[in-house]
């Protein structure tokens, strides 16, 4: 379970694996279905929308959460989870599909995209920054006007697992 649910996390989210890995309960909030992540690669602080999945998820694994302060804790000295490899190496032998914790990044922005969000929401809910986009300072993107798009994500993400084999396929495709 705490690796299928990180993978998850991964794919919904589009959140880098060391943010996933330090995720701490503080910086998960379920009454209003958004979660921090305080130290990111770009230095500035990230917060998230959370959709109704993910919430599902989150709210099963903090009821179930133990003493650890992380969400997904580890048996190691650091206390949360390390890469989870061999979880990783069975789901590659049951799909077939040979993938990357950074493909799951990749596959939640190709989706988006394939979904018309704006760039902007995209970089943002990716924290990318503007670079040389001077227009990405002018544009405001709350947390809320972020969670419409990040429904739309988890929505065609549920939608391409949901049995269907085509549509299993083409998350195959995307996903590598």
């Amino acid at each position: 379970m705490n690796a299928r649910d990180f993978l998850l996390l991964l794919l919904f989210t589009g959140m880098r694996r060391s943010e996933a890995q330090r995720l701490r309960w503080q910086d998960v909030d379920l009454k209003d279905w958004t979660l921090v992540v305080p130290e990111t690669k770009n230095g500035e602080p990230l917060m998230l929308p959370l959709s109704d999945f993910l919430v599902e998820l989150l709210t099963a694994r903090h009821e179930a959460k133990g003493q650890s302060e992380f969400v997904f804790p580890g048996d190691g000295i650091i206390g949360h989870l390390k890469e989870p490899k061999r979880f990783i190496a069975k789901v590659r032998s049951a799909s077939g599909v040979e993938f990357t914790l950074h493909d799951l990044r990749r596959t939640f922005i190709t989706i988006a995209e394939s979904l018309d969000i704006s760039a902007y929401a995209l970089k943002r809910l990716l924290n990318h920054k503007g670079g040389r986009d001077v227009t990405t300072g002018y544009i405001v993107l709350s947390v809320e006007r972020l969670r419409k798009p990040m429904q739309k994500i988890a929505d065609r993400l549920l939608s391409l697992a949901s049995g269907e084999e085509a549509n299993v396929q083409e998350l195959a495709k995307v996903a590598s």
